[in-house]
């Protein structure tokens, strides 16, 4: 192996990858930037994964015990020589120029700790309308500061995508927790101060297999996301306060309050355009129209609705009333 750097380090764990990892590999090996290594970490396969031959020389590969994603990233981490780690997945494939444009990208703007990229999610027959509407929405995110800002709604960057800076990686790590491990390092590097941002093509086929660890584990369940959002909205924007104000009740603001609650944050008024609701009470919190919030400015406002119009809409209402996002108001999913 030579001694020189080379410009990115491809982190790819594999586990019981057997019928997609050599496609994967073919991508990465016709990729139009030549400077890079991968670092393939299996993580117990007990598949055929092992066998599968390496396009050439820049692959290397780590045979681990299993011992599952988090600590098979971190293993990965510790091997990667390059300044740039581009993450990958054994059942995905890049696009040919797919590690140019990041690199170009992160060269381009030396404030960027990370880019993602616009994702196009195959197989199409099956597709689900909510996957349809998460890679819509992914692929509407084309700059730093729309990324921050819709950050609580979903995870803004496929993991699969992301190209980040490896001392940034490094001094974050990934860790183990009861969500996304994605999701968890990516509202730590915003927290934190870091930007991140994508560019703004489709250059990863992104496959949505039954099998993928997104359907399959806990931790990627729609409540493990609501629990990440709270642990992060309580340590950040609602750091100050003990409560706030919620716009929205149905069963995405509902979740939300749940799991705030569980970091003592309360909603202490509710935000609601149903007649009915109107000048009610809501486990104690009173229930107003949204022409009532400048009476309410200073208190913090999460907004907790599904759909993007609904989202829109409300952004263009506080917009209105003179509230900024993100200072006054920050908009959740």
């Amino acid at each position: 192996m030579s001694t020189a750097s080379p410009r990115v380090s491809i982190l790819l764990p594999v586990y019981q990858a057997e019928a997609t990892l050599g496609a994967c590999l073919e991508s990465i090996a016709r990729q139009t930037e030549r400077d890079f290594e991968c670092i393939i970490v299996d993580d117990g396969s007990r598949d055929a994964s092992l066998s599968i031959s390496k396009p050439d020389a820049r692959f290397r590969l780590l045979a681990e015990p299993h011992r599952g994603l988090v600590a098979t990233l971190n293993r990965g981490l510790s091997e990667c020589r390059a300044p740039v780690v581009a993450r990958m997945d054994a059942d995905d494939l890049m696009h040919r120029d797919r590690l140019r444009l990041q690199l170009a990208a992160l060269e381009q703007d030396a404030a960027l700790c990370g880019v993602g990229s616009h994702v196009r999610i195959f197989p199409r027959a099956d597709l689900s309308d909510g996957r349809r509407a998460y890679e819509r929405w992914l692929n509407h995110l084309d700059s730093a500061e729309a990324l921050a800002r819709d950050a609580f709604i979903e995870c803004p960057i496929a993991h699969p995508t992301l190209a980040i800076r490896t001392a940034a990686l490094r001094r974050f790590g990934y860790r183990d927790m009861p969500w996304p491990e994605d999701y968890d390092l990516v509202l730590r590097l915003l927290a934190a101060g870091e930007r991140l941002s994508v560019v703004p093509q489709r250059l990863l086929h992104w496959r949505d297999a039954p099998s993928r660890l997104s359907r399959v584990d806990p931790r990627y369940h729609l409540d493990a996301f609501t629990a990440c959002r709270a642990s992060f909205l309580a340590a950040s924007f609602l750091s100050q306060r003990g409560d706030y104000v919620l716009w929205g009740y149905g069963d995405t603001g509902k979740a939300l309050r749940r799991a705030l609650l569980q970091h003592d944050k309360h909603p202490c008024v509710i935000v609601e355009l149903h007649p009915g609701r109107l000048g009610q009470r809501i486990h104690g919190a009173p229930v107003i129209a949204p022409e009532e919030l400048p009476q309410l400015r200073g208190t913090p406002i999460v907004v907790s609705v599904a759909g993007e119009i609904a989202r829109a809409q409300i952004r263009a209402a506080l917009h209105a009333m003179c509230f900024a996002e993100l200072t006054d108001y920050i908009v959740c999913a």
